[in-house]
């Protein structure tokens, strides 16, 4: 098998993307979109994509998405079968490390198929592909993303998002978030439970932001973790922040970030999806390392402690562990003072009166 896929004389006329989850990384695949859309306009995209990113990305003009629903087990992955059982395409991006997204990759009949290198596969990736990306190490994932354009003959110059967002979630943000007060916007949970913050230390930067005069609304999903979550912080709080937990849907949440001045939050989709519309993160960061996974646009604003998590979990620093490793250790994440996020917000309001 080619390390690197031969470009071919022109891109595909039918280019099949499988990147079925999570939410940041499927943020990522939208520049990618973009950029095909710019420099091969000819070719007809397909995205296989999970049932919750779909109400995401779902409505990106210019893409057929064909919808796998992993609740249903073997009879999601059965009726995803169906929908491709008479096509082909010309290219498929496998752009997902995980048997599962293997499986789904057996049912793409294609000619061209492009997957990760070497040394980020795992789960028996290499065997569902043909053609390899360039192997490179120290880029954010986004960039390792963008890399499946260049087999095509294509690379990105530009990232663009433009995530649409329907009038009716902007007058949701619009109600919620009135005028044009100063905004934070906490979304405290991540998928990943040691990555989470404490909630007392969100609760102290929630009474720093709104003792200097700002509006702070608390975010979160629907889960009873994330409600639980939410009001172990409201409890601790002196101040009365707006309470939107488990009551704004994903397109929602970006009307949400739109009006915000700033987001905190911890290495999660929020994270990705409030730097997809412009809106700076106060990214927390201690099991992840914020140059690989951080805010892909400014990581200025974000609290990094991965070295020190490295030097006390692994037992040398971050610069000698192989790029990508993740430190999730229980109490990784009380590695980050909350004089340390003060200290950000301070100097962000400072730079953006």
């Amino acid at each position: 098998m080619p390390d690197i896929a031969s470009s071919p004389a022109r891109p595909p006329q039918s280019l099949c993307l499988l990147r079925t989850s999570a939410l940041g990384d499927v943020t990522h695949v939208v520049p990618i979109i973009r950029t095909l859309q710019a420099q091969a306009p000819g070719t007809k995209l397909t995205w296989i994509i999970a049932k919750l990113e779909h109400r995401l990305v779902g409505d990106l003009p210019g893409v057929e998405f064909l919808v796998f629903d992993k609740g249903k087990g073997w009879r999601g992955l059965r009726e995803l079968r169906a929908q491709l059982a008479h096509r082909r395409f010309d290219a498929l991006l496998h752009m997902q490390v995980a048997l599962r997204a293997n499986l789904i990759a057996a049912c793409v009949r294609a000619p061209l198929r492009i997957g990760y290198d070497k040394a980020r596969s795992k789960d028996l990736h290499g065997m569902f592909i043909n053609h390899r990306i360039a192997a490179r190490s120290g880029e954010h994932v986004l960039d390792a993303m963008a890399s499946f354009l260049e087999p095509l003959g294509l690379r990105q110059s530009e990232v663009r998002w433009d995530i649409p967002i329907p009038d009716s979630a902007a007058e949701f943000a619009e109600r919620h978030l009135p005028g044009a007060a100063k905004t934070l916007l906490v979304s405290p949970c991540s998928s990943h439970i040691v990555r989470n913050w404490l909630p007392q230390r969100y609760a102290a930067v929630i009474d720093h932001a709104a003792a200097q005069g700002w509006r702070v609304a608390l975010c979160g999903g629907p889960s009873t973790f994330e409600r639980e979550f939410g009001d172990a912080i409201i409890a601790k709080c002196t101040s009365k922040p707006l309470d939107l937990v488990g009551k704004d849907t994903l397109k929602q949440f970006l009307a949400l970030c739109r009006r915000a001045q700033l987001v905190l939050t911890p290495d999660s989709g929020p994270m990705h999806m409030a730097n997809a519309v412009g809106t700076k993160v106060l990214g927390l960061h201690a099991a992840s390392n914020p140059d690989r996974s951080g805010p892909y646009s400014d990581r200025r604003w974000c609290v990094d402690r991965y070295d020190a998590a490295a030097r006390k979990f692994k037992g040398k620093p971050a610069a000698d562990l192989p790029w990508g490793t993740k430190i999730e250790y229980p109490g990784v994440m009380e590695l980050i003072e909350t004089e340390a996020v003060t200290e950000r917000f301070d100097s962000f309001s400072c730079t953006h009166p």
